[in-house]
């Protein structure tokens, strides 16, 4: 780990490895893994695993491994292995040598296997995928055994070497361990350890015909590589009985398996299947597509690796499931990228000022401070000219009374360069839409202040026409309309809570020229309007393409005030 923005907060896990460091308990080691299945890219609920477990191990002195729980190869993809790569880094951590794959196991996991057989607890059964399912039972009713279950030793070692040797079609046979059908438990009702896939694997290649479920795989590599604290959320909670169960039984090192509430974030789903259906439905771009809850998503918007681990921190880790309000997460960016985005100009929906009396030829430049939190980060030059654009929000014609922007005859501040008033409004003859104000300016207001100490109520951004740059501004709001999009009860699909506002694309905005050559990933503020980043994908030279990465309204603390107001 990085040791970046590594604040120690207290909670129950932490408390447990506290402990289990006083009494001695895997003689002070502390191991912990993230062990994502690369089947997809990471997500937000991915980064408080992440910032967990590397978190907890360098808080302790320990060390933790980034582990690929590669067990199914028809959806895995070495893609998705160097985008999770990519997230990791990115967020800040580091794994050093110990980066291993389920994969790097599978010799010593068919011996695990083998050996269950040999103490009559594994078989090999054939019954269909329909007839498993009949046989389970549910969670009030007992399953019942398979008639396949009571094979020999023998027949079971032969007919496994021979799945292994690829004799048999895909779906004709399972290794079963042998445990309860009449459990309570369903996970302990005799589970699948292996199937046949004659898939080519993305590290293997075609070396194995059959391929260990997660389950087997998962509790077994944590105790290849002697885990100290196993941590996982709480779905797997019913499975750690499994997988004491494989852990006892051929009597290998025991990791604790500790389980935490997941996160569940509002108005985003977080589940694997529904973001891949986000993206081969088409209803998204791809999995980086700035609406994505996915962590290359958010980065390619303008997120942060400082503005997520906050956020982590913030939620912090509890043991019972509950909704985060996205606000939260947009509060934590704000309050980072105020500190270190740049502040500009950018004139979203472009309306044409023509300052009549100012000089026709002229060009002055104006110093405008870079960010105001931050003095170090000093100043640049701005060019103003006669003929500017204003954001065309910032006139109305006949305002109300709390309109405090430019209208007739009214003078406003353009920051950073003069006072100027209102004198004509320009407009098409044919649409009668206003294409043009005519203003004056104060030429003794040089740098946005009056001689004089006349005030103004209102300060408008600006550019200058002859030096502005086009560019292209995507403009994202939730991607769904709906606070719990997996909510069903009303018997619609998740896809059918989209928001069909998630992005408005504006094409013809106009930027100062210190953005020219912003590099791709770059985020600034453009002022009052909000954080904006330079797209990593799209934006090329002679194109600028900016997403918004949130706007200027902080809404958490109103959220937060209410939900302090509910509490009992």
């Amino acid at each position: 780990m990085t040791n970046a923005d590594s604040t120690a907060s207290t909670d129950f896990i932490r408390s447990i490895v506290t402990d289990d460091q006083r009494t001695g308990k895997y003689d002070g080691r502390v191991v912990t893994r993230f062990p994502p299945e690369p089947n997809g890219y990471l997500h937000i609920g991915h980064a408080k695993s992440i910032c967990l477990n590397f978190g907890v191990a360098s808080e302790f002195g320990g060390v933790c491994h980034l582990r690929f729980d590669d067990t199914n190869p028809t959806r895995e993809d070495v893609e998705y292995v160097d985008s999770i790569i990519e997230d990791v880094r990115w967020l800040g951590y580091d794994w050093g040598e110990h980066l291993y794959y389920a994969s790097d196991y599978f010799d010593r996991l068919y011996e695990f296997a083998v050996e269950l057989i040999k103490l009559g607890l594994a078989y090999v059964d054939s019954l269909t995928a329909e007839e498993t399912r009949q046989y389970r039972g549910t969670l009030t009713a007992p399953g019942m055994d398979s008639p396949y279950r009571d094979r020999s030793i023998e027949e079971n070692l032969d007919l496994f070497e021979r799945m292994k040797a690829g004799d048999f079609a895909d779906g004709s046979h399972v290794l079963r361990a042998k445990i309860d059908m009449a459990s309570p438990n369903l996970n302990m009702r005799d589970p699948t350890l292996y199937r046949i896939r004659k898939v080519t694997h993305h590290r293997t290649g075609d070396k194995w015909q059959i391929y260990p479920m997660y389950d087997f795989a998962h509790s077994l590599s944590d105790s290849i590589e002697r885990i100290t604290h196993s941590l996982c959320t709480l779905e797997f909670e019913g499975h750690r009985p499994l997988y004491d169960w494989f852990l006892d039984t051929v009597n290998v090192y025991h990791s604790q398996q500790i389980e935490f509430a997941r996160l569940k974030l509002s108005h985003t789903v977080l589940s694997k299947r529904k973001l891949r259906a986000l993206v081969e439905g088409g209803f998204v771009s791809g999995w980086n597509d700035p609406r994505m809850p996915t962590l290359s998503g958010l980065r390619r918007r303008g997120y942060t690796p400082q503005a997520i681990r906050s956020f982590c921190d913030q939620i912090g880790i509890a043991k019972r499931d509950s909704v985060t309000e996205l606000a939260l997460l947009e509060h934590c960016l704000r309050e980072d990228l105020n500190q270190r985005a740049p502040r500009v100009m950018a004139v979203l929906h472009p309306l044409k000022v023509v300052l009549t009396d100012y000089p026709d030829q002229q060009v002055e430049e104006f110093d405008a401070i870079n960010n105001p939190e931050d003095p170090e980060m000093g100043t640049r030059k701005v060019p103003f000219s006669k003929v500017l654009y204003i954001d065309r929000d910032d006139f109305l014609e006949d305002p109300p009374s709390r309109f405090f922007r430019l209208a007739p005859g009214r003078e406003v501040r353009l920051r950073s360069a003069y006072y100027i008033t209102c004198v004509d409004v320009i407009k098409d003859e044919a649409t009668g839409e206003i294409v043009e104000l005519h203003c004056t300016y104060d030429p003794e207001s040089r740098g946005g202040s009056s001689p004089d100490g006349r005030r103004v109520r209102g300060t408008l951004h600006w550019v200058s026409a002859s030096h502005a740059v086009a560019a292209e501004v995507r403009q994202y709001d939730h991607l769904f309309s709906k606070s719990d999009p997996d909510d069903d009860s009303d018997g619609n699909e998740f896809t059918d809570n989209l928001n069909p506002d998630s992005l408005e694309t504006l094409t013809d905005c106009r930027v100062e020229p210190s953005l020219l050559e912003a590099a791709p990933g770059s985020i600034f503020q453009f002022e009052r309007q909000g954080y904006f980043c330079v797209d990593a994908v799209d934006s090329k030279p002679g194109h600028l393409v900016f997403n918004r990465t949130v706007s200027l309204r902080d809404s958490w603390a109103k959220i937060a005030q209410n939900q302090a107001g509910a509490k009992p």
